[in-house]
């Protein structure tokens, strides 16, 4: 009876140093809010030189869109929706000076947002248009700036 008593202790030990070890390694491999945003920075990164297609969500081919999709999904598992007014919709409002890396901004007018770029410091944005996925100031004469905004889940 005893030998099977400490089986038993034995067992339960051993499965309970198990469960704690998962937590543990599943805790070590939670992201920081700046390795996230530094994942999206470089995973946009990597798609520059892609060609612009209408309607495309990558990964050889991107619309504006298409490419802040992608490269959420791949770099910080968050779904964002399909449309940049879809996803303005979905983002939580911010001033364009409390941008931050992997913020998104929006383009426009009259409430009507027609492209979506990714925000990656000083300035200039990753996205996907006529001449590809590019880096460019986020102010220019050919874009009409409406809005910044930050993704649920990000700081």
């Amino acid at each position: 009876m005893k030998l099977h008593k400490k089986l038993l202790l034995s067992l339960i030990a051993f499965f309970s140093l198990l469960g704690l070890g998962s937590f543990n390694a599943q805790a070590a491999t939670k992201q920081t809010d700046a390795q996230i945003r530094t994942s999206i920075y470089k995973q946009a990164k990597a798609n520059l030189g892609k060609p612009y297609v209408w309607g495309a969500t990558g990964a050889n081919a991107f619309d504006c869109s298409g490419l802040t999709s992608y490269v959420y999904k791949k770099a910080a598992k968050i779904s964002l929706p399909r449309t940049a007014d879809q996803q303005y919709a979905a983002s939580k409002r911010i001033a364009y000076r409390n941008a931050k890396k992997g913020d998104l901004v929006f383009f426009g007018w009259g409430g009507y947002i027609s492209h979506v770029g990714i925000y990656v410091g000083g300035g200039k944005m990753i996205d996907a248009q006529n001449r590809g996925v590019v880096t460019e100031k986020v102010v220019a004469p050919w874009w009409n700036y409406y809005a910044t905004a930050r993704v649920t889940g990000l700081k």
